[in-house]
């Protein structure tokens, strides 16, 4: 078995995945009780991408979305693509060495903001006419009556909502990262690529 495969589907970045996915359950089921206009909902999928690559954090991302589709909330299943590019983008940043120190982590955070922002308009308003019933409409809302676009609305919202969530994200799975003992972070191919030397 190549180095790539085992990295990406051996049991323990398997294990890592599903403590994932709960992980963003629960965040965004936090998020939902607090009607904060950000999502809470990535941070495991960010984990995951940092530790095991892109194409873990790609998993990661469309099961957490489905998994809270059916059992939750219908919509977030629409949005599966938007959580599949999360995983994606930062897995490719981690393995550039994009979350080796705070500033960059922050940059990352705002990179995969903007990479999300381009799926998620779309859907978010051909499917739901611009608004889902989350806490960040109230925004889009507001640049409506202020004479942008619905596209404009959509898109400043989404972007401006998960800049916020994606920079706190990424900086949570940044701290925790350097905190969690060698036993549980070895072995990760791609953590190598996250972690500044000392």
């Amino acid at each position: 078995m190549s180095t790539t495969t085992r990295t990406y589907f051996d049991t323990k970045v398997l294990a890592l995945i599903a403590v994932a996915i709960v992980i963003n359950i629960v965040g965004g089921q936090f998020n939902d009780l607090l009607r904060l206009p950000i999502f809470l909902d990535s941070i495991g999928t960010i984990l995951v991408a940092v530790l095991a690559g892109p194409i873990a954090g790609a998993i990661t991302g469309i099961f957490t979305n489905v998994i809270i589709g059916l059992i939750f909330a219908p919509v977030a299943a629409a949005f599966a693509p938007v959580a599949l590019v999360i995983g994606l983008v930062a897995g490719l940043l981690a393995r550039a060495g994009w979350f080796k120190t705070i500033w960059q982590t922050v940059i990352s955070g705002v990179v995969v903001a903007a990479a999300l922002t381009v799926v998620a308009v779309p859907i978010r308003i051909y499917l739901f006419g611009g608004v889902t019933g989350s806490g960040a409409d109230f925004f889009v809302a507001y640049f409506s009556s202020v004479g942008q676009t619905l596209v404009s609305s959509v898109a400043f919202t989404v972007f401006g909502a998960n800049v916020a969530d994606k920079v706190l994200s990424a900086l949570l799975v940044w701290g925790l990262v350097r905190q969690l003992p060698e036993r549980l972070t070895g072995g990760y191919d791609y953590l190598k690529f996250s972690r500044a030397s000392v």
